[in-house]
């Protein structure tokens, strides 16, 4: 009888572990979805790409993500995140406020999300040691060692991050936590919510309760890593205290973003309408292109100005860029052989994927000459 009740007990237990957990809070302690590769991407061109993303739906957020708060992080830490936040910021997005803010939204999102690291810059840096697989490419893909912003640009970044580390929100991301421009088309994506667009970059959640906000943090952890690629931008990651630090925007500022524009110097639109039109050269079509922007508008622009052409080649020339130095951005397209392509000169402007990158010498000369 002893040996029947115990086996019956057993068979009890047995059989509860197998049964599946009930719906409420113990959904904390199931494992995460895996997360994304950057690199893992669907064979597709430009043009298709941009056409199977937009013809996903896209489900709006049902609310903005609760104000961000740091947690207790000392003023080196929080002079640390500051900087990690506005370098994914201009990085990710290149110097637009508007792109600036959602990607910040989704850094602050995933600090307090279970799935990723609980501080700033261990989810900007996440991977960062590998050459591929880094959340954010511009981590591993040398884009740091080869490309900073101007001061300028950094001070507008600054800001777009100290306003989120207040607690300004960006609802048109909601709870996203990832994201990829639309001109390509990542292995993850189906699996996921997409929740908007904004610019080149869409954005995206986990499906059930890992997408929602109960499943966040109250906070970041506030312990803030040293990050040795930080330092050239950073006083507070090169050793420095962060009190003796060049001055940083007010991380305790009213929760609203701070103004992006400098009052004595040119608005983001005086620039782009002093950038030279495209125009035709040789039958390609020439860009200047601005060497601060985000390299992958070169192809949304690119893709503009060969509107319904069926053969079209368009040569991208950086600004500012020394005599003879060569194009940084090429695209082709023949519609009627369905060659299709897009590359960049990866010793200025880094790619995570290295077939993107043009040639050089006489094979990129024998490239633009099939061209005309």
């Amino acid at each position: 009888m002893v040996f029947a009740a115990l086996f019956v007990a057993a068979l009890g237990a047995a059989l509860t572990l197998l049964a599946p957990p009930p719906a409420g809070p113990l959904v904390r302690f199931a494992f995460p979805p895996p997360l994304p590769d950057p690199a893992a991407l669907l064979p597709y061109l430009p043009e298709t790409a941009r056409a199977a993303n937009a013809a996903m739906p896209i489900e709006p957020p049902r609310a903005a993500a609760p104000a961000f708060r740091l947690g207790s992080a000392d003023a080196l830490g929080a002079a640390r995140a500051l900087d990690c936040l506005a370098a994914a910021a201009w990085y990710e997005a290149g110097d637009d406020p508007s792109g600036m803010r959602a990607v910040a939204q989704v850094v602050v999102n995933r600090a307090r999300h279970p799935a990723f690291p609980a501080s700033v810059c261990g989810v900007v840096f996440q991977g960062s040691e590998r050459r591929t697989g880094c959340q954010f490419s511009f981590t591993c893909d040398g884009s740091m060692a080869s490309r900073h912003p101007g001061p300028a640009a950094w001070a507008r970044a600054r800001a777009v991050a100290a306003a989120a580390l207040a607690g300004a929100v960006d609802p048109r991301v909601g709870l996203a936590t990832h994201y990829h421009a639309d001109y390509v088309v990542p292995v993850w994506r189906s699996g996921l919510v997409k929740l908007a667009q904004v610019g080149l970059h869409l954005f995206y959640r986990w499906p059930g309760s890992w997408g929602s906000p109960a499943v966040l943090r109250g906070s970041a952890s506030g312990e803030e890593p040293g990050i040795a690629a930080m330092a050239a931008l950073s006083p507070a990651h090169g050793g420095a205290d962060a009190r003796q630090a060049e001055a940083a925007p007010n991380v305790g500022a009213p929760q609203a973003y701070l103004p992006l524009e400098e009052a004595d110097g040119p608005s983001r639109s005086a620039i782009r309408s002093a950038l030279p039109p495209a125009s035709p050269a040789g039958g390609r079509i020439v860009l200047a292109l601005d060497p601060a922007a985000f390299p992958g508008t070169y192809a949304t622009r690119a893709l503009a100005a060969c509107a319904e052409r069926e053969r079209c080649a368009v040569v991208g020339e950086l600004i500012g860029a020394a005599p003879g130095q060569g194009p940084a951005f090429v695209y082709l397209r023949d519609r009627r052989s369905g060659a299709e392509g897009a590359w960049w000169d990866c010793t200025a402007l880094p790619r995570a994927n290295p077939a993107r990158c043009l040639p050089g010498g006489a094979a990129l000369a024998r490239l633009l000459a099939d061209w005309g």
